[in-house]
């Protein structure tokens, strides 16, 4: 793996203009899996020991933070992301805080699963970011109270060590730890502000919900489904079509580039394990102008199983959901769309369930990540 480029130090006072100009970031490796912390699918930062200057719900809140040089509040700069007041020592002779002195946030994560990397942006936190920050984790099933999340029974493994980091940047740390998490507890030593967490891995859901619920969409993020590979991302991630709900405005689906030759887009997800597919929706929710022409869904069994087609090229409407029983079920462990010759998607369903062996092995998966 390329190295990740490390940031710290202050960043320069803001001098005026575009307040991202000078943001420090790099290319990093796991941005393109799902942000395990995303509100949508039902993140949230369920509890913190201190949030005087800014609210830490602020901390997984969708796109870039905002910065706005003339807010002012009763309490100081009012700054989007979360910001904890300055630590102090135990006298006049000890002002400063001790090496130990740290502020925490409690994140659920919306999906449960493996963490391969984080992404600590102190993004407008120029001279109030922390020194440095780490990261732990937990598995805890149910819906733990934040007490129950700090009891003395609950191990939290370290995925991040504490790490200096940089004021201004999007600070990005890769995680190898073959594990299913559930919360992570988020550290600045010993204050200041972050202004978002990202937390990208692979979900891992739960066999036995899935067992219950029987027939689902087997393609979706929240359970366990993944978007392998596409042929443009030029406009946005492939990995909206499989997030929950539908489409809330165009740049919540996936839109590649205007084609200019005799080609076709087409994106490649893994399902959550083998399953027998029996009705596709492919929705196309507040892309009007932009829709693709046609599209069709293949299937695969295995990595290197034959590309089967399930819905052959099929014209798509503007701005509606499709829906199409197919004939048979279908059985795989990949699946296909391609659209013509380009434009974009919002959604794409892929309904049915788990086989005997897809649910087998997805069991397996869950007990070997100690689930």
């Amino acid at each position: 793996m390329t190295a990740i480029p490390r940031f710290t130090g202050d960043a320069q006072p803001y001098q005026g203009g575009d307040p991202y100009a000078d943001h420090r970031s790099a290319d990093l490796p796991f941005t393109h899996l799902a942000d395990l912390a995303d509100r949508q699918l039902g993140a949230g930062v369920i509890a913190a020991n201190d949030e005087f200057f800014a609210h830490r719900e602020n901390l997984l809140l969708p796109g870039r933070a905002v910065f706005d040089p003339e807010h002012f509040g009763h309490k100081g700069k009012v700054m989007d992301g979360w910001e904890t007041r300055r630590r102090r020592g135990a006298s006049a002779e000890h002002p400063w805080p001790t090496a130990e002195d740290h502020d925490w946030a409690l994140i659920r994560l919306g999906a449960p699963g493996v963490v391969r990397g984080v992404v600590v942006d102190t993004a407008h936190f120029r001279g109030n970011y922390p020194k440095a920050v780490s990261v732990e984790a937990t598995s805890v099933p149910g819906s733990p109270s934040p007490e129950e999340l700090l009891g003395d029974d609950v191990k939290w493994t370290t995925l991040v060590p504490r790490t200096e980091v940089g004021g201004h940047a999007a600070n990005g740390f890769a995680v190898d730890i073959e594990q299913r998490f559930t919360h992570l507890r988020l550290n600045q030593h010993p204050d200041g502000g972050i202004a978002r967490l990202r937390v990208y891995g692979e979900v891992v859901p739960d066999p036995a919900w899935l067992a219950v619920l029987g027939a689902y969409d087997v393609v979706a993020l929240e359970n366990g489904g993944q978007a392998e590979d596409a042929s443009n991302l030029f406009y946005s991630p492939a990995s909206n079509t499989i997030r929950p709900g539908r489409s809330r405005q165009m740049d919540d689906g996936w839109e590649t580039r205007r084609r200019r030759d005799r080609g076709n887009d087409w994106i490649r997800y893994r399902l959550a394990a083998q399953a027998e597919i029996r009705a596709v929706e492919i929705d196309t929710a507040y892309l009007k102008g932009n829709s693709a022409g046609w599209a069709s869904v293949a299937v695969r069994d295995g990595e290197d199983g034959d590309w089967r087609e399930i819905l052959p090229r099929t014209r798509l409407q503007p701005d509606t959901n499709h829906r199409f029983v197919l004939p048979e079920p279908a059985v795989g462990t990949h699946a296909r769309v391609d659209i013509y010759p380009d434009g974009g998607i919002s959604r794409l369903r892929l309904h049915g369930a788990l086989t005997g062996q897809g649910a087998a092995d997805l069991a397996a998966r869950h007990r070997e990540l100690g689930g």
